[in-house]
């Protein structure tokens, strides 16, 4: 077994390493989601360690002088973070030569043979779903005998093995809370909308929806969900209790949809409130009352809804599968059952234009989420999205960020231009948040809880710091 080392590198100031997917782009708040696609196959490699750099405010000089004691490094990269991590590779090459350096993530799954050539210093790509090919990697196999594997030969010749299988025994898969416990200070992650501190990981991989834009289900996980069954997930979360203890405020399970499957989250959910566990999760927004109500009552205290769009015709456009009456339902059933909801929404989506932007801004504030996060539509290579945006020519620019880490639009269109959706990240917010209807409950919040009202404080000098930056930026475009 080779000493191996699962990095998560530095980045810019402000990075968010969203649900462990090396997210795009600066949040408006301080943000860090839990390195759970690193932890996974850390956690099948006896003797490894896992950096999570951005978090624990670690630099490539600290990086450095860990990594130098490893001879394996497997780093987690994307499409906008690919340069600075192929530099912080090239400092630990360039440390120790003999380091043999692999990347995993969505953006080298779909690109090997560009990630290959166009980056000699990376030894080796991991496709698909990747854990256990990483295991292969670090027990020493050949590398021409590991599926799932993109690689240089003895005679720097790019090889490419077959796909390996996706993962379906997912009980067999060890926890990653062991590894959280051991290798990172939970305390260093937050989420606006979570209680703090909160932990995050996945129980099973894949989603049966079909959202053009979506990345992981279209590179990695795939369409059918796979997860650990309602005992093994028991288990687990009695060893994150004990492991813990009242430590975490909250659970928040990040699979694609966790509630697709009713009869398994209710099941988990039983568990969950025999632990007394207060815990979160993603789901679709139709999800019936009956369900609502039950996991309500095991423990589920909010709802992260991809909600996307206020205009039907963009929401057909990229197979979201939800209509708005269903969606208006279901906040309405929320908000009866007392679930708090974090509404995601996506600015720039095919059919956008300023109509139904203006459309959108209308939904969220009818429907009135407890809190919201505004993105611009990001087309990674992999997706049906990029091919689209290909096909009919809307790339305005190949950048999916600015330098300082700001979401730029990549996208523009024969009615609606780049500068013209980005400029609508600030209208929404604004338009939201600087309402009664918004800020009474945030006050109440504030006023219940001391740390939540330190919290909030913060939380909204960095909001209003993001809008001026995010307005110097427009301004500096015009």
């Amino acid at each position: 077994m080779q000493k191996t080392l699962f990095l998560s590198p530095p980045s810019f100031d402000g990075f968010d390493g969203g649900a462990g997917a090396r997210y795009q782009a600066k949040r408006e708040i301080t943000s860090f989601w839990y390195p759970t696609w690193l932890a996974q196959p850390a956690a099948l490699v006896p003797g490894s360690k896992l950096i999570d750099a951005p978090p624990h405010e670690q630099t490539v000089e600290d990086v450095l002088k860990v990594a130098k004691d490893y001879d394996l490094v497997i780093m987690h990269t994307s499409t906008p973070s690919l340069a600075n991590d192929v530099k912080c590779a090239e400092e630990i090459k360039a440390q120790k030569p003999g380091t043999q350096v692999g990347f995993i993530g969505a953006h080298v799954a779909v690109l090997p043979e560009e990630t290959l050539r166009d980056n000699p210093i990376i030894d080796f790509v991991c496709r698909s779903e990747f854990d256990y090919t990483c295991k292969d990697v670090a027990e020493g196999k050949p590398l021409a005998e590991i599926k799932g594997l993109s690689y240089r030969d003895p005679d720097n010749q790019i090889q490419h093995n077959p796909e390996r299988d996706l993962i379906h025994d997912w009980d067999a898969m060890p926890s990653v809370l062991p590894v959280y416990n051991r290798d990172l200070d939970i305390k260093k992650y937050f989420i606006g909308y979570l209680l703090h501190p909160y932990i995050s990981f996945y129980t099973g991989r894949g989603c049966p929806a079909k959202c053009s834009f979506c990345l992981w289900p279209q590179t990695i996980g795939g369409h059918n969900y796979r997860a650990k069954s309602p005992e093994a997930v028991g288990k687990e979360m009695e060893q994150a209790k004990s492991l813990f203890g009242d430590t975490v405020r909250e659970y928040m399970f990040d699979d694609d949809t966790f509630t697709i499957d009713k009869p398994r989250a209710i099941a988990i959910s039983e568990h969950l409130k025999r632990l007394k566990l207060t815990w979160s999760c993603n789901a679709r927004a139709n999800l019936d009352y009956d369900t609502l109500k039950q996991l309500r009552d095991n423990g589920l205290r909010l709802l992260l809804v991809g909600f996307e769009s206020g205009n039907q015709d963009v929401l057909d456009g990229i197979n979201k599968g939800i209509k708005l009456e269903v969606a208006r339902k279901f906040m309405a059933n929320c908000r009866k059952l007392g679930i708090t909801v974090h509404g995601t929404f996506i600015i720039g989506l095919p059919n956008e234009s300023q109509e139904t932007i203006e459309e959108t801004i209308r939904f969220a504030c009818e429907v009135s989420p407890h809190t919201i996060q505004v993105s611009i539509a990001a087309p990674y290579p992999g997706t049906a999205l990029y091919a689209q945006a290909q096909e009919n020519n809307w790339f305005s620019d190949t950048s999916l960020l600015a330098e300082s880490g700001i979401q730029t639009s990549t996208l523009a269109y024969p009615n609606l231009s780049s500068a013209a959706i980005e400029d609508a990240v600030e209208r929404m917010y604004r338009r939201f948040y600087f309402r009664p209807q918004a800020i009474i409950p945030i006050v109440g919040e504030m006023l219940g809880d001391p740390q939540m009202l330190v919290r909030r404080l913060r939380e909204g000098r960095e909001f209003f710091a993001y809008l001026k930056e995010r307005q110097t930026g427009a301004a500096a475009k015009a």
